[in-house]
């Protein structure tokens, strides 16, 4: 099950930063091939990337390979099939037809690794509900700086409102969590804020970071309270008593997509308590 609620992404070519980013308090940790790299970097960055997985924390790691659509997406499948220690997650971007993902899913020939499709043009978002159904995604991520470039406007809450809507469902028709694009204005800390209450209203399950800096006001802003816990545990026993059935609790209704939300929540902040007693 997919329990993140921040992803850190750190450039592949920067092993320094992968440590680091591995010490902050992000639930995972992405080490990205793509965009961080530059074009005579990602061979070397491959191979380092490839070589550091077995040593590194890879319960916290995924990994964004290039574009299945170019040589160098490629060469990172490969280099994935070949791999000792492949990552649990493979963040896959530019994704436009199911067909991509299912083309991977035969390539890797390990249903143990989860992918999380970006969804980064209009095209793909309008195959969006196709792609979140195959049957390795384990969740999506809205690619909003490609996509706000293609449609010509600012990478803002407003102007992609309506394709953060669509993308949400797709996502929700299909049962995944929905990772929102990172905020890029590294020193603006309460629109950081005001960006993920937002789209957690909307139904993101998570967002992304570009700096460590912002770690911390994304768990806050998709982390739960003591009474938000209590309640989720309460729940959960109440929904196992009754055989998992659909039942009303407290006047709420409570289902099996509910519950997992709930369970999923649990999940992040057991993690994070696990994470703060090893530094203590």
């Amino acid at each position: 099950m997919f329990a993140a609620s921040s992803i850190l992404f750190v450039p592949g070519s920067r092993t320094d930063r992968i440590t680091k980013a591995l010490a902050s308090e992000a639930d995972l940790v992405c080490i990205d091939l793509e965009d961080a790299v530059a074009a005579p970097d990602k061979d070397s960055a491959r191979a380092t990337v490839m070589a550091g997985l077995a040593d590194w924390d890879r319960t916290r790691l995924a990994v964004r390979i290039n574009g299945v659509m170019t040589r160098a997406g490629l060469k990172d499948l490969i280099a994935l099939t070949q791999c000792p220690a492949p990552p649990p997650l493979l963040f896959v971007p530019m994704v436009e037809h199911a067909s991509e993902i299912a083309q991977v899913a035969r390539i890797l020939e390990n249903p143990a690794i989860g992918l999380v499709p970006l969804i980064e043009t209009v095209r793909g978002l309008r195959d969006a509900p196709c792609i979140a159904a195959q049957p390795q995604v384990a969740a999506m991520m809205f690619g909003g700086g490609d996509f706000s470039a293609q449609i010509g406007v600012d990478l803002a809450f407003d102007p992609l409102l309506v394709a953060r809507g669509q993308f949400v469902m797709a996502c929700a028709d299909a049962g995944v969590p929905a990772i929102d694009v990172p905020f890029i204005r590294l020193d603006d800390a309460a629109g950081l804020a005001d960006e993920c209450r937002k789209v957690r209203a909307l139904g993101f399950a998570a967002k992304a970071a570009i700096h460590p800096a912002q770690v911390d006001a994304i768990n806050a802003g998709f982390g739960a309270d003591s009474d938000a816990i209590a309640e989720a545990q309460d729940a959960i026993a109440a929904y196992e008593a009754a055989g998992g059935m659909a039942i009303r609790h407290k006047g709420k209704m409570l289902e099996a997509p509910i519950v997992a939300r709930m369970r999923a929540m649990l999940a992040r902040e057991t993690r994070r308590n696990e994470r703060t007693m090893i530094d203590a």
